[in-house]
């Protein structure tokens, strides 16, 4: 299971978080899942008292560039997608673009990025990771928490 292993931290307070901008840029495919991870990271992101901005672009390949524009006025931005392998190089393309892409996001802005594509190979496995009733993981949450904590940890830098 790909949460082996995932860090116990220490929640996140309110106080510490206050005034984080934040976006969430969540791609359209797969409306099941996608449903998923945006309620995962919206609510993680409400018990923190904050309140993003949502976007929704067509696919994850189109997740960077809308990242990229939210990163200008942002201090965290969730990228949330889903990119389920077929019989074609498609899925690999999709895969890598979206990620460099979203690695570059924060790389130029120093924006924190957190990072919620899943890249599957079946439907089942990314509806097991998509916070759905049932799911073994919430993938959206941790993504919005991983971002958060990382703006957070940038301001300390600062």
């Amino acid at each position: 299971m790909s949460g082996t292993g995932a860090v116990s931290a220490t929640p996140l307070d309110p106080e510490e978080v206050a005034g984080l901008r934040v976006a969430v840029v969540a791609a359209s495919w797969h409306q099941q899942v996608m449903d998923g991870l945006v309620a995962g990271a919206l609510s993680t992101l409400g018990r923190l008292r904050l309140e993003p901005r949502l976007v929704r672009v067509p696919g994850s390949f189109e997740l960077p560039v809308v990242a990229a524009t939210l990163a200008a006025s942002s201090d965290a931005v969730v990228a949330l997608g889903v990119v389920i392998r077929g019989g074609t190089p498609h899925f690999d393309y999709v895969c890598r673009a979206a990620t460099d892409g979203l690695v570059r996001v924060g790389l130029d802005s120093g924006v924190a990025v957190g990072f919620g594509l899943l890249t599957c190979d079946t439907d089942e496995q990314a509806l097991d990771r998509a916070g759905l009733p049932g799911s073994s993981e919430d993938k959206g949450a941790e993504a919005a928490d991983a971002a958060v904590r990382t703006a957070v940890l940038l301001r300390t830098l600062r």
